[in-house]
């Protein structure tokens, strides 16, 4: 979410910059270790509600320093955009066409002058003539014809005419697809029509060669000056001209100064998060000739800081004002979120408490006022009457939402009609919490959208001058036909059966990489278990380290030195914790070391001491996610000790002598952190993500405990930092530094301590030179410090750091991209070969060993057959009920496949073939959730995931995670297939491509290779399994849509992050994302919205449980069940989490929008969209996905709909519906078996959690206890001990 909320728990980025963004519910890949802290968020300490006994307690200070005006936006974006337009370098071949006489959510404003009516929709501008509010045209309903003004691919929005009515102000995407302010002269809505009945001239002309220019932009032929013009006049932009000129923050919702010279507007700014916080700027209206400066203006009203901030945290600041309006020459009204003080913006409040406040702030005085308090029900989207005297707004009352009017003079409120749709104060809506609406130029009636209609709201005056309600409000029909250019929608097919019924598959996502002395030899982890590989040019399988229990996972390796042949690395058992274990490379023997307690250790390294006996290193950590916080959590920290290594005439190997080291190491990201000895053993080297620095051991504690540490380098926002060992003089000169830097890795030759290494062109550190094309983890230097290394998916790079040398010329003249073009040639790499069995191979291995003891020789032939008999299937092959329901069934499987499905009469069942009796049970399916966010993955320890038992318990047996880390996903996912822990099989975005200001995962994606490069990341660490990105809030259309052209070569989906901005979901849907994640923040949808997502081929992943437009959907579910109690979560989830559960907020129905959220998907169903099931990794994981199934079925599906909407349209928009999704013979065996007496499709679809057996490559286990039926009966390994129980 957009984030994907509060964000709280244990991260898996190596900066606290990038942890506080990854800890959000928006990006939501980490922990949320007890839900009550989210609840906590949302009860105030008082039952006193804010501002009832002091309004004016809610003012911003007056007569205080403004500290925007101190603050520099200077750091985002890393790079600037190169020239796109949206228009031309996108194609868009496909033509929509229909006609609505009702739309979403309508922006409008009113001419002062002749009352025109001017609104958008759809991201088109439209016009009605006064007569359409007539007392005629209102007292017969005539329809009137809404005039286009503007058309096209770029996105228009919020028309604002000037006081003279001469001209009007828009919001527009047009060129490089950020969000400015654009005008255009007005002259009348007949003669601003684009489409006229009988058009002459130039736009005669223009319309007549409208599709055949249209198909030449489609196929990406050059567009000719002609053409040009052609399109910019058919579109009615040709005379409109830029006011503000933004390339990264955006501008919307401008109003003209009573001067008609200049505008304010809101400008939106993103923090670590993507949430924009608006700040009010002044813009002139420039000449028509003049160009416009980009980042010109100037800021009128910042934002203002909680207590104890200071202006170096102004940019962390995630609310401010919006919706501005000129209430005189110098004075500015404006609304503002009044809750959220404590610089975080805040999922879920209570909007009938009330969540904004209107002022106004006077720019010569300085002084703020407060117009209207938040209590109760709030108060935004302020407009002011011609004459100054009324305010009107819209507020929350009781179940309705109130137009209110005040008056300025005597300041009497009065809520005049309950008829309007529910503000979305409670979103982050950049779109406006309420569209705006205006007076007519009497000021005799207010002219505003509500449910899906422009209705006229008469005024009166009463006998003290105060407006107040006149008679019934009125709608004014209209009907517009709707034009949209839109693109292919973004598909692929992968096939996932070809990669998982092979006999072995291909780890693709390596790391915690070291290199030995001479750079000849690496060794790192893959998957749970870890390799050797000589360093040579080509394709090479590694060799894996020797081990004493090959079935248990291993990590962490490292050479050690003065050695040809000894590594040590670590073994994890679920019940043991961790063991070091001593390889010898050369005979293969293995050596288990003895003498520490029960603990979780990390990192262990040995001195290049002389001889046998050796000094050790290593980190010890507390409790986890995974492994639990109940067992051995005492003592994190760093610990040194001695051994001895073996010989040939001893095996034993323990540890002695160990002591605590107290130190600045965080054992938070151990995986990010490297231990080294260095000077023999005095002193350690220790590398974290953006320092590194020297222990002296040898020097001792001083009086109080502490050992001297010594910083060697540092990096401003590198995900990883490495140095070579450094000399003692290097201590003070400067040493080498390598970092990953925005997932590039780079190199200095000598940097000192206190400069902070950092890439930012024009910034850059100096002689910093870039040394990978597409990105780059897990940097290690050789021991020498000669050769520098690094893995992207399964090719290893290095790079010889003396010969970047002869790039620094060509370095200095790329101050972008750093000489990567000439570094790239000096670079080297080698495809690294790691093969494990798989689980259908093993499967079928194991099936053999049952059906001998079982059956004997003669069973084995068919001993692969797992046959479910007299079931009731719904096979979802054909989306019809009728044709997908069979009766007296018989489905067999063989292999991991479905063989076939037959009637029970005609079934024969082979010989030693395993046969379960279903009693009459419904068969469906294995669900697939296509938002999942689970946390398992950035655990330190490769532990047993009690997550994806749990997800698999609860019948989902495919996963797809849209916001995960790259190469630690992929690795958990290929640690399931290679049959160290159990689960669906799950695949992955890797991590987002991310627009705000959050170090390690920012990407501007500033032109097509950038964009190739950010997709190539993700793609060769997952390998066949990777099949898709996110885009997550990039504020640039022209970033996205280079990441679609470069999505159409590489064969991938994109499936964007929702991110409660309106306006750029309709850019989704246009340019042909295959889905969007969350639903559209509008819960009630109308025609023009509901037909374009419909037909678009767009998907929709809505995701209730955490809705938007009113409280979350998870909150109902921890409100209305015994969670703690239920059986199957205390079976596999964390108690703490359930326990965080056990007391959740009374809402009234009201507050939650799921329904209408969950009705307009329904109504797009039935026109055609694909819905799908996503439960977001909401706690409790697994029940939430049922519930998701619950709330999609509120707003009129079917159970078959909602279980089609969980399992083949699901499919078949991951494009994976040839090997999952439906019961059809040659997919994977994935399905779910109920017991009898569930009725799965007249029943109550709650039911559907009430599994039988789930069943996931044909392997089967008992959904209640994860216990394997078949192939293995009776097996399940044990978890971490998770609970004090």
């Amino acid at each position: 979410m957009a984030s994907t909320g509060v964000e709280k728990g244990v991260g898996y980025t190596p900066t606290t910059y990038q942890t506080t963004l990854r800890n959000t519910r928006f990006v939501r890949t980490v922990l949320l270790v007890s839900s009550a802290i989210l609840l906590s968020t949302l009860l105030h300490s008082s039952w006193v509600p804010t501002g009832l006994l002091n309004l004016n307690s809610q003012a911003p200070p007056a007569l205080v320093t403004d500290p925007a005006e101190e603050w520099k936006d200077d750091i985002w974006p890393l790079r600037e955009q190169t020239p796109w337009d949206i228009s031309v370098d996108f194609p868009f071949p496909r033509l929509l066409e229909y006609d609505v006489s009702e739309g979403t959510w309508l922006r409008l404003d009113v001419n002062p002058k002749t009352g025109e009516i001017i609104f958008d929709m759809l991201g088109d501008i439209y016009c009605l003539p006064s007569s359409a509010y007539s007392e005629f045209a209102l007292g017969a309903e005539s329809t009137t014809r809404a005039v286009p003004v503007l058309k096209g691919v770029p996105h228009d929005s919020d028309p604002h005419f000037s006081p003279d009515g001469t001209q009007f102000v828009f919001r527009s995407d047009a060129g490089l697809g950020v969000e400015n302010i654009w005008v255009k002269p007005w002259t009348g809505c007949e003669a601003a029509d684009i489409r006229p009945i009988n058009a002459s001239g130039a736009l005669q002309d223009a319309l007549r060669t409208q599709v055949d220019e249209e198909e030449l932009l489609a196929n990406f032929i050059p567009e000719t000056e002609e053409r040009k013009r052609n399109r910019l006049l058919r579109e009615g932009r040709l005379d409109a001209r830029r006011v503000t000129n933004e390339t990264y923050r955006w501008v919307s919702d401008a109003r003209f100064h009573p001067s008609g010279k200049k505008v304010v507007a809101t400008k939106w700014y993103t923090s670590s998060r993507s949430l924009g916080a608006g700040e009010g700027w002044e813009f002139p209206i420039p000449d028509e000739s003049a160009a416009v400066k980009a980042g010109s203006g100037k800021v009128l009203v910042g934002r203002t800081l909680p207590l104890g901030w200071g202006v170096e945290s102004y940019g962390d600041q995630q609310v401010g004002p919006e919706q501005f309006l000129w209430h005189s020459n110098d004075t500015v009204i404006y609304s503002k979120n009044v809750i959220d003080t404590n610089g975080e913006w805040m999922y879920s409040k209570d909007v009938h408490q009330g969540i904004y406040s209107i002022f106004s702030t006077n720019l010569t005085t300085k002084r703020t006022k407060t117009l209207v308090g938040a209590f109760p029900g709030g108060a935004t989207r302020p407009e002011l009457s011609h004459d100054g005297r009324t305010l009107a707004f819209v507020r929350r009352v009781r179940d309705n939402e109130a137009l209110v009017l005040k008056d300025l003079q005597t300041g009497t409120i009065r809520n005049i009609w309950y008829g309007l749709t529910y503000d979305l104060s409670v979103v982050s809506a950049p779109f406006g919490t309420y569209p705006s609406f205006a007076f007519t130029p009497e000021d005799d009636a207010i002219i505003i959208w509500a449910a899906g209609q422009i209705y006229h709201v008469p005024l009166h005056t009463n006998s003290n001058g105060e407006r107040v309600a006149g008679s019934d409000p009125k709608v004014i029909p209209f009907k517009a036909h709707i034009e949209k250019r839109i693109a292919e929608t973004r598909h692929n097919k992968t096939n996932i059966k070809r990669v998982e019924t092979a006999d072995t598959q291909r780890v693709w996502a390596f790391y915690e990489l070291r290199a030995d002395e001479t750079g000849k030899k690496v060794v790192f982890q893959g998957a749970g278990a870890t390799y050797v590989s000589e360093i040579q040019k080509g394709r090479h399988a590694a060799k894996p380290v020797p081990v004493l229990h090959p079935e248990a996972p291993y990590f962490s390796p490292s050479f050690v030195p003065n050695t040809d042949d000894l590594v040590i690395h670590a073994r994890w058992s679920d019940v043991n914790f961790t063991t070091f274990e001593l390889a010898n490379l050369t005979s293969g023997n293995a050596y288990e070391i003895s003498g520490l307690p029960l603990g979780r250790y990390y990192s262990p390294v040995l001195c290049a001491c002389k001889g046998a006996g050796r000094k050790i290193a290593f980190l010890k950590t507390g409790g986890d996610y995974l492994t639990g916080d109940v067992v051995a959590t005492a003592g994190a920290g760093l610990y040194v000790g001695q051994l001895t290594l073996p010989s040939d005439t001893s095996n034993k190997v323990a540890i002695k002598d160990v002591r605590f080291i107290p130190s600045e190491i965080s054992t938070y990201d151990v995986v990010h952190t490297q231990l080294q000895f260095i000077e023999v053993s005095k002193k350690l080297l220790v590398q974290t993500p953006q320092r590194a620095f020297v222990i002296d051991l040898a020097a001792g504690p001083n009086e109080l405990g502490d050992y001297p540490h010594e910083t060697i380098a540092t990096g401003r926002m590198s995900s990883e930092l490495a140095v070579p060992p450094p000399t003692s003089g290097s201590l003070k000169s400067g040493s080498k530094v390598a970092v990953v830097d925005f997932f590039q890795v780079y190199f200095a030759p000598s940097v000192k301590a206190d400069d902070a290494v950092w890439s930012k062109p024009a910034n850059a550190t100096k002689g910093l030179t870039r040394v990978s094309k597409d990105g780059g983890h897990s940097l290690a230097w050789s021991g020498d410090g000669t050769k520098l290394f690094w893995f992207l998916g399964p090719y290893l790079h290095y790079i010889d750091v003396s010969k970047s040398d002869a790039c620094s010329e060509t370095v200095q003249k790329d101050p972008d991209t750093l000489g990567i073009e000439c570094t790239k040639s000096y670079t080297e790499w080698q495809e690294v070969d790691v093969e494990y069995e798989s689980d259908i191979s093993r499967l079928k291995r194991e099936a053999a060993a049952l059906s001998a003891s079982r059956f004997g020789e003669e069973g084995l032939k068919n001993a692969d057959f797992f046959i479910i008999a007299n079931a009731t299937l719904v096979t979802m092959e054909t989306g019809d009920l009728k044709s997908d329901v069979l009766h007296d069934a018989v489905l067999v499987t063989r292999g991991g496949e479905i063989e076939a499905i037959v009637g029970v009469h005609d079934a024969v069942f082979p010989y030693g073939a395993t046969v379960f009796d279903a009693e009459g049970g419904f068969v469906v399916p294995g669900f697939i959730d296509v938002h999942a966010h689970w946390n398992g993955f950035v655990t330190n320890f490769p532990a047993r995931s009690w997550e994806m038992e749990t997800f698999l318990s609860y019948g989902v047996t495919t996963l797809h995670n849209p916001s995960t880390d790259t190469v630690l996903a992929f690795a958990e996912r290929f640690r399931i297939e290679r049959g160290q822990m159990v689960g669906p099989r799950s695949y992955h975005t890797g991590d987002i491509i991310y627009g705000a200001g959050a170090p390690g995962i920012h990407q501007d994606i500033v032109d097509m290779d950038e964009a190739m490069s950010a997709l190539t990341r993700i793609q060769v660490e997952g390998g066949p399994s990777s099949y898709s990105y996110k885009n997550y809030n990039l504020p640039s259309r022209a970033s996205r849509q280079r990441l679609l052209l470069a999505a159409r070569s590489k064969g991938m989906l994109c499936v964007p992050e929702g991110g409660m901005n309106y306006d750029w979901d309709q850019t989704y849907i246009v340019d042909g994302m295959t889905t969007i994640e969350h639903a559209i923040p509008i819960p009630v949808l109308y025609d023009d919205i509901l037909t374009l997502y419909a037909l678009s081929g767009t998907g929709a992943t809505p995701t209730h449980i955490v809705n938007y437009g009113g409280v979350m959907g998870e909150q109902m579910i921890w409100a209305n069940e015994d969670l703690p109690n239920t059986p199957r979560l205390r079976q596999f989830t964390r108690h703490d989490i359930l326990e965080g559960l056990t007391e959740s907020t009374a809402r009234p129905l009201s507050s939650y929008q799921l329904v209408n959220t969950s009705i307009s998907t329904a109504k797009m169903v039935r026109k055609g969209l694909k819905a799908h099931i996503g439960a977001h990794g909401e706690p409790p994981i697994g029940l939430n996905y049922h519930a998701e199934m619950f709330f999609t079925k509120l707003g009129g599906l079917t159970n078959y709909e909602v279980l089609r909407a969980a399992t083949s349209d699901a499919a078949e928009t991951l494009g994976i519906d040839g090997s999952l999704g439906s019961l059809t013979p040659g997919k994977l065996a994935d399905f779910v078996v109920y017991p009898p007496g569930i009725d799965l499709l007249e029943g109550d679809i709650n039911s559907t959690r009430d599994i039988r057996f789930v069943v996931k490559g044909g392997r089967v286990w008992e959904a209640s206890t994860m216990t394997e039926v078949w192939p293995v009966p009776g097996r399940r390994k044990p978890t971490p001990p998770l609970n004090p129980e």
